[in-house]
């Protein structure tokens, strides 16, 4: 077996395209995933699971109905299952989002922002 750290800035590297998360690791039926924002996504909740945000680089806002949340670089934040939210980015962010396998980034929403699921890099 080959034991080979993960670096994230190597891997953010390796891509450009913004809203398209790519899995970078696996534990048990979670995966890490990288991905670039900027601008403002869609309303979109996960039914079935919590997701996790965690701010490589930049400033995230995560709005909700009722409020909204500032994640900044080096900070992360869990939004509950159910919760109706939509990240919102001014400038570039880059981040590790940690959820179950198969969840797709627009919930059921759909639309022409969901991405294609379970993309490796």
């Amino acid at each position: 077996m080959t034991y080979t750290s993960i670096n994230f800035r190597q891997k953010l590297g390796l891509f450009d395209e913004r809203w398209a998360p790519k899995v970078i690791a696996e534990m048990n039926d979670y995966q890490f995933k990288i991905v670039k924002l900027q601008g403002d996504f869609i309303w979109h909740d996960h039914k079935d699971t919590d997701e996790t945000f965690i701010v490589l680089e930049g400033d995230l806002r995560i709005d909700f109905r009722d409020g909204a949340v500032h994640v900044a670089t080096g900070e992360m934040f869990v939004v509950p299952k159910g919760v109706e939210h939509k990240p919102y980015a001014e400038g570039e962010v880059k981040l590790l989002l940690i959820e179950p396998r198969g969840v797709l980034n627009t919930g059921h929403e759909g639309g022409e922002r969901t991405a294609e699921n379970d993309v490796w890099i």
